[in-house]
């Protein structure tokens, strides 16, 4: 479950206040509103990658506020994908694994695993620069669920995408969501994929999120 209570957060001018949003746990939600509303700032904030300066962060049971991120059970697809420029795929899959000191033979099982999950077996050994689009958005998100993360978010994961592989990965995604059971908090500005893919819907307004019916 992800509990954001009445968290605050500053950078510069640009601020937000009184931010509340619930999901319980195995939901899968959406953050909606126009661009530079602050959808992002809330997720790293989630994330663990941008500081509050108040409220507090719960994902599961956990109040996690204060812990990094490696810390939070939480995976994180950007928007931009942010794959490391000179690990070849598997390597990517690997990487919070190794960080963990898991043994070699659980990496590469998992590894496989992942690879199998989102299709990517051709791919293990390709160089992120040879990835397509699409491609390249199943490795970011393999590698966000390597560790097994309790918390999925997702920025803008679809954005960009051809009409082919926008369906593509919607498929996925729904097949990930289903097979984990993972909770996923999902930035989009499409109505529709939010109305195929979320059984909770958010929208930003004047700098609060409000929950929407569906």
């Amino acid at each position: 479950m992800i509990a954001v209570e009445n968290i605050a957060l500053r950078q510069g001018s640009f601020e937000l206040t009184d931010i509340d949003l619930k999901l319980s746990a195995g939901e899968y939600g959406v953050l909606m509103g126009r661009s530079g509303c602050g959808k992002t700032t809330i997720l790293e904030a989630i994330c663990g990658l941008r500081k509050i300066n108040a409220g507090r962060i719960i994902l599961g049971e956990r109040d996690v506020t204060s812990l990094p991120p490696a810390e939070r059970g939480v995976g994180y697809v950007p928007q931009d994908r942010a794959l490391f420029p000179t690990l070849i795929v598997r390597e990517q899959l690997a990487f919070a694994l190794i960080l963990r000191k898991l043994p070699q033979g659980d990496i590469a099982a998992r590894v496989d695993e992942l690879a199998r999950l989102l299709g990517i077996i051709h791919l293990l050994d390709r160089d992120p620069e040879k990835l397509s689009g699409g491609e390249a958005q199943r490795v970011a998100l393999g590698r966000a669920l390597a560790h097994r993360p309790a918390v999925l978010c997702l920025d803008e994961p679809l954005a960009a995408l051809d009409e082919e592989l926008h369906e593509e990965m919607c498929r996925l995604l729904e097949r990930v969501h289903h097979e984990t059971g993972v909770t996923i908090l999902h930035i989009t500005h499409s109505p529709s994929e939010a109305k195929r893919l979320a059984g909770c819907h958010f929208r930003m307004n004047d700098g609060k999120v409000v929950r929407e019916a569906i």
